[in-house]
């Protein structure tokens, strides 16, 4: 199987570019790629004005497993819980294998 490329575009309720919007950036960068089995992790901001959403993520896992290990690691766990749940207004997840 080839590896899964997880997206997610999202909207916070702080609103964007705004320091709350930039403290919620960096710390999802420092939380979220030091799991394991994370690769490529980047963070981004939309600049079409075809998407409603204001920033997004994105991060390449090996396989399969490396996804659901992931997902049900404590620390991505307690992050979506602590922080995603209580600061994103919307938000739009996507994962891809490459097509052969």
């Amino acid at each position: 199987m080839s590896s899964i490329q997880h997206m997610v575009t999202f909207s916070l309720h702080a609103g964007k570019d705004n320091e709350e919007a930039e403290r919620f950036l960096r710390s999802s960068l420092e939380e979220l790629s030091a799991i394991p089995g994370v690769q490529q992790f980047q963070v981004f901001r939309q600049v079409s004005a075809k998407n409603e959403y204001d920033y997004g993520f994105s991060m390449v896992f090996a396989d399969q497993s490396a996804y659901d290990a992931y997902n049900n690691h404590p620390v991505h766990v307690n992050y979506v819980r602590e922080t995603w749940d209580t600061r994103v207004r919307a938000f739009q997840e996507i994962d891809l294998i490459a097509y052969s």
